[in-house]
């Protein structure tokens, strides 16, 4: 489904205890800024996204994000983004999960089975560091999710020709040697340097843009 400042994936969208969406470039906001004053800029209307989705104030999950591999665990919503890490995994109904990308890879894992879910933020040191084998790790060790039933879906990032690294084909390559089935795996092919009026890029726009929000919960 596509809307005007936001969009799901069909892959996601065939799991009903699950909510999900990616939020797209608002018209209004301006973003010619430092990620920090960007992101304030952009808070209320992204926490709005998270309500929208039917999730209570106070629900949403950020991290701090650092260009690592760590992921943390969450049981409760924390008061404030999580520092130093790179993803989130949780298992509790009414957790919504953000995780900001603008050019970087937002990989969503969802599994029906035991419930478990979470998103990370992968561009080229976070797909070379192997964040995705370690999110799917993660998700087997604290609520028993086992890697052929999780569904990956990776959203819109920047590709070759525009990048000079192929790191979603790094994460689709991590995800299927940590157990995911090709199956399982959706990648929804974007390249956010293609459409500037729909996607913020941060190579396009020399650091000076906005973020999207990957956003993804399960439903109480």
């Amino acid at each position: 489904m596509n809307d005007s400042l936001w969009m799901t994936f069909p892959l996601l969208e065939r799991l009903p205890a699950f909510s999900h969406r990616f939020t797209l470039r608002h018209p209004t906001i301006a973003v010619d800024a430092e990620r920090f004053e960007v992101v304030e800029r952009l808070w209320g209307w992204h926490r709005e996204q998270a309500e929208e989705m039917g999730f209570a104030p106070g629900s949403l999950c950020i991290a701090q994000q650092v260009h690592g591999k760590g992921v943390a665990v969450v049981h409760e919503p924390p008061a404030a983004a999580i520092p130093d890490v790179d993803g989130i995994i949780a298992g509790r109904a009414g957790v919504v999960i953000g995780i900001y990308v603008a050019d970087c890879g937002a990989i969503y894992l969802a599994d029906p089975v035991s419930g478990a879910f979470g998103v990370l933020h992968s561009g080229k040191k976070g797909s070379e560091m192997g964040i995705a084998a370690e999110g799917i790790r993660l998700m087997g060790e604290h609520f028993g999710a086992r890697p052929e039933n999780i569904r990956v879906q990776l959203g819109p990032c920047i590709r070759p020709p525009a990048y000079e690294v192929d790191f979603a084909g790094q994460i689709r390559q991590s995800c299927l040697e940590a157990g995911i089935l090709p199956e399982h795996y959706d990648d929804c092919g974007i390249c956010t340097s293609s459409d500037p009026a729909r996607y913020y890029s941060y190579r396009l726009e020399k650091g000076r843009t906005g973020r999207m929000l990957a956003l993804l919960g399960r439903r109480v």
